[in-house]
């Protein structure tokens, strides 16, 4: 039977609420919505979208690692956007980091994200035992 490892990282911010930034069960590593947040000051960097994302994707690698897998074991991510006038933008960063055999996506708008995001990504990643 396969058990729930909690997975943490100084490298990424901080969970803000009752949540993990990554859970491994079994071969997979789930990680939690990840946004801009500079993991030493915990606040949105500045910049704007593509500041934002870069962090995001930094900030998801980061907790990928931890679990022993990486962005290219990412088999699905979910975008949350504020806005979908940032798509392009989002997307154009989203691809330095997501450079071959790109992962399952879903991007969606929402209303408002923690903190005033404008973006937010989860991934889940296959990992090795």
């Amino acid at each position: 039977m396969s058990e729930k490892k909690i997975i943490t990282t100084d490298k990424a911010p901080k969970a803000i609420g009752p949540y993990s930034a990554g859970v491994k069960a079994g071969h997979f590593v789930f990680t939690a919505g990840q946004a801009g947040l500079n993991p030493q000051t915990g606040k949105i960097v500045d910049g704007g979208i593509e500041a934002e994302t870069r962090q995001t994707m930094t900030n998801l690698k980061h907790i990928l690692e931890a679990a022993g897998s990486s962005l290219d074991q990412v088999v699905k991510t979910t975008v949350f956007l504020r806005d979908m006038n940032d798509f392009a933008a989002m997307n154009g960063v989203y691809a330095e980091f997501i450079i071959t055999n790109p992962p399952a996506r879903s991007t969606i708008q929402a209303a408002a994200l923690p903190m005033g995001a404008a973006v937010e990504i989860e991934a889940v990643a296959l990992v090795s035992n």
